[in-house]
């Protein structure tokens, strides 16, 4: 077996980690001692806003008036089918409780979480999906407190389709910070009074970083970074297909991996000679996000088989996988690490990012080894109970005191054998 890079990228998702973190780290200080004030600063220093942080309820509906009737239509598509996935989600885990011996029975109960900060996107480009895709998933489950934040486009605010997603979705709270500040305001409770106990949602190095570090104090999502993609084609696959999907997304920015695993020559040839053309063929914004990611992280790895490929697939753990073969069913069966996978030609990434249903906020730089994407579950805690009779404690108690002294917990032994004392008196047990 041999992998030939005909593309190799000259960066990797870690390049630049050390400063983001220097930058990251003195900001969350920085307005955790100074709190809401500090927050705001940073908001004037960064986004040029000089308003309140939180939107007010005639700010939600002016920028209602603003979203046309189509987009509404639209945003409304996208909320209903991942409402219903979300629900559906959730109808697959439920709480129980069994009988594990005569007179103990051990169960499980889901609890939503109190309070969840979600972050949506609204720099570069106003990501109205990702509002869909973390607030609409927490209310399906049950979450008492939903608070958003966005970036402010200066005094204008976060951008209105954004707010209106927010809304529609349910968020309780919306301010008008983004970055670290609105990452810390949410973690801290600045402007509710309600920490948040999960932070979700996709966002910058920047971003990304900002909860990896407040991570333990408060949950997230996942660890994540840049947005990848990886195409596993074979000789069967449109190029121009495998082209203009790769480059949808390279065009999130310029540090946004793009990998192509291929077990055709040819097709790589094909792919790699359209990649300028479709990043050319774009807007100034993505085409240049686009040209750096391309240049700096895109990859086109050369398989000589389907195995080969898939253990290419496998070893990246891309956030987002697309499959077009002639067997696409075997690779299916076959991988075991991405954050989505994408069967056939007919899906793109595009979809699931946008409305047809599946979450967007995926595992990067590898994540996907360990975890799967944000679902309903993640604004679950998922607690056991146990409860027993006093004729259980005659077996689980000597057990249970047998282990401890083992272990050399003399303290957990004795909380078992006066249990056994006071429910079986007169009885001897040898523990």
């Amino acid at each position: 077996m041999s992998v030939v890079y005909l593309k190799k990228a000259s960066k990797t998702p870690a390049t630049g980690t050390d400063e983001t973190r220097k930058i990251v780290s003195e900001m969350l200080t920085n307005i955790e001692q100074g709190g809401e004030a500090e927050a705001l600063r940073y908001g004037r220093e960064l986004d040029g806003y000089e308003g309140e942080a939180i939107i007010t309820k005639t700010q939600i509906e002016e920028a209602g008036k603003m979203v046309s009737e189509t987009l509404k239509e639209d945003i409304q598509f996208a909320f209903n089918r991942v409402t219903a996935f979300a629900r559906a989600q959730r109808d697959s885990i439920s709480s129980f409780e069994t009988e594990l011996s005569p007179g103990l029975w051990a169960g499980q109960k889901l609890i939503p979480i109190e309070t969840a900060g979600c972050y949506v996107p609204g720099g570069r480009y106003a990501h109205v999906a990702s509002a869909v895709m973390s607030i609409a998933t927490a209310k399906v489950a049950d979450v008492e407190n939903i608070v958003a934040c966005s970036a402010p486009h200066g005094n204008e605010g976060p951008n209105p389709a954004i707010l209106y997603a927010m809304n529609l979705c349910g968020a309780d709270t919306i301010l008008s910070l983004g970055g670290v500040q609105g990452i810390a305001a949410m973690a801290f409770g600045l402007f509710t009074g309600k920490p948040a106990r999960i932070l979700v949602g996709p966002g910058n190095r920047f971003v990304a970083e900002a909860k990896r570090m407040l991570y333990g104090r408060v949950g997230i999502d996942m660890f994540a970074g840049p947005t990848e993609i990886a195409i596993i084609a074979d000789d069967s696959a449109d190029a121009g297909v495998v082209a203009e999907d790769l480059v949808s997304q390279a065009e999130h920015g310029p540090d946004s991996p793009a990998w192509l695993i291929t077990t055709s020559r040819q097709l790589a040839d094909q792919v790699m000679a359209q990649m300028d053309a479709h990043i050319a063929a774009l807007p100034e914004t993505s085409r240049k996000a686009a040209e750096l990611a391309w240049r700096d992280y895109g990859e086109v790895i050369l398989c000589d088989s389907d195995e080969e490929a898939a253990k290419i697939s496998d070893e990246y753990a891309a956030e987002h996988l697309e499959v077009h073969t002639r067997r696409d069913d075997w690779y299916v069966e076959r991988l075991k690490n991405y954050g989505s996978l994408f069967i056939g030609e007919e899906t793109t990434v595009t979809y699931g990012d946008k409305c047809s249903g599946t979450n967007h906020i995926l595992p990067t730089k590898g994540a996907a080894h360990y975890t799967g994407g944000l679902s309903v579950h993640k604004f679950m805690k998922i607690v056991t109970t146990q409860r027993m009779t006093r004729e259980a404690n005659r077996e689980v108690g000597q057990a249970a005191a047998r282990i401890s002294r083992l272990e050399g917990m003399e303290g957990h032994a004795r909380s078992a054998d006066i249990r056994l004392r006071k429910y079986f008196p007169g009885e001897n047990f040898s523990n």
